[in-house]
């Protein structure tokens, strides 16, 4: 079982670090030992990693400059929004769990009257498969095989473990893990995706509950409802502009764009700096890297139109031979608008496995939607997905680090991973 070090230097980690970080802690964090010592930090990678990386360091070393070098011409990687006048739907992550690191960075940001809990009446999720739709839920998971989950949970603790193993109810597991990381449950690891669960990495000094009283006590903002995820006015986009915004406030911060760098041994060669003041975000080449890859789509329909569709967070649907692996309702969801007044804005995944055209997908709305003709139908994007395969956590080598590594290969492939990575490398640094 791998232990991640923690600031106390023995191995485990604190009370305070626990309440600040959660099951968090559990993810591996890689550190060159020779960051703190940098007086300059390149941080590679200006997607939502290397933003709040350079962010989180800038503002805590003033005495540091910091360089952000990113090969594209934008900020921000896989956070995209799309707007269509008053239609406003996310390409990729739209909505983030709770956890104190995000809420701190919403209100270090200034962002409090943008940030909104989620509609409480929309927390109902379906499963789609066999051609009927059901509604989700513990009981109902542990209505197929309580016995089956037991030995799969138990099992995982020994560690390399896919998904599947872990959770031996095959329909819920593929459509969990689809609607994760567009891959099914037999690819996926569970120490990745559910460290809590296979109780990989260190436990706490105190019981898990009383560790979860403590966070709630810490949240800067609004207390999160069990269950609830919270969102921002205007999208994910939202975040990432008031991140830049920051950056470019900072006297110690340059963003430099067009800067392809292969890897961070030639970027130290290049900038003459030791290798331990660089901070990778971008990816970098595993020996086993692979990717899935998946089609966005945003679909509008009148209220009048879509009312038999109930109001509800989403519908997964594991099922091979379907168009599509999932619809998110995303009107329905968001404490701020996503249509125009009197419509509903869903959003609809469709992994490229599955071979569906843009027709196949359209036709699919009268299956898994309504039969109404939508206001708007719109592809909006194209997204890559690392995959993470059974042992994929356990392979991860984190002692003697040469240079400091980020971004959702490492950190997990929540929002809030991402930014409470970036918040544990300031610390440390």
């Amino acid at each position: 079982m791998n232990r991640w070090i923690g600031s106390t230097g023995d191995g485990v980690f604190s009370v305070d670090e626990w309440t600040r970080y959660g099951d968090e802690l559990r993810r591996p964090l890689m550190v060159a030992d020779g960051l703190r010592k940098a007086n300059t930090v390149a941080v590679v990678g200006a997607g939502l990693s290397g933003l709040c990386v350079a962010y989180r360091i800038a503002v805590k070393r003033p005495d540091v400059q910091v360089e952000l070098l990113e090969k594209s011409d934008r900020c921000g990687g896989t956070i995209e929004t799309w707007n269509q006048g008053e239609w406003v739907c996310d390409v990729a992550v739209n909505a983030t769990r709770a956890h104190p690191s995000f809420w701190r960075l919403v209100d270090d940001l200034g962002l409090q009257t943008q940030f909104k809990p989620s509609n409480p009446a929309a927390s109902t999720r379906w499963i789609h498969t066999g051609g009927r739709r059901r509604k989700l839920s513990p009981w109902s998971v542990l209505r197929q095989g309580p016995l089956k989950l037991m030995r799969g949970v138990r099992a995982s603790r020994q560690g390399k473990k896919s998904v599947a193993e872990t959770m031996p109810i095959a329909n819920v597991a593929d459509a969990m893990t689809l609607g994760i990381v567009n891959d099914v449950s037999r690819n996926v690891d569970a120490d990745f995706l559910m460290p809590s669960m296979t109780r990989f990495g260190d436990e706490p000094p105190i019981k898990r509950s009383k560790v979860k009283r403590k966070m709630v006590q810490t949240y800067p903002l609004f207390t999160p409802q069990k269950g609830a995820t919270a969102s921002l006015s205007g999208g994910m986009q939202t975040l990432v502009t008031a991140l830049v915004s920051a950056l470019e406030a900072l006297d110690n911060v340059r963003i430099s764009f067009g800067v392809d760098i292969t890897t961070p041994e030639a970027l130290a060669k290049e900038q003459n700096q030791p290798l331990s003041s660089i901070v990778w975000c971008a990816p970098l080449r595993r020996k086993t890297t692979q990717f899935t890859h998946l089609n966005v789509y945003a679909v509008g329909f009148t209220e009048a139109d879509s009312r038999s569709v109930p109001v509800g967070y989403g519908t997964l649907i594991p099922d091979a031979d379907a168009p599509i692996s999932g619809v998110l309702h995303e009107s329905d969801v968001h404490g701020s608008p996503r249509a125009p007044e009197g419509h509903r804005l869903f959003r609809l995944m469709s992994p490229t496995t599955r071979g569906a055209t843009d027709e196949d997908v359209k036709r699919s709305l009268r299956t898994y939607l309504c039969e109404a003709e939508p206001v708007v139908f719109e592809k909006i994007g194209e997204r890559s997905i690392p995959s993470y395969p059974p042992g994929y956590m356990a392979s991860l080598e984190v002692s003697n680090s040469k240079f400091t590594r980020a971004g959702w290969f490492y950190s997990g492939v929540s929002i809030t991973h991402v930014v409470a990575e970036a918040e544990r490398i300031a610390d440390v640094f």
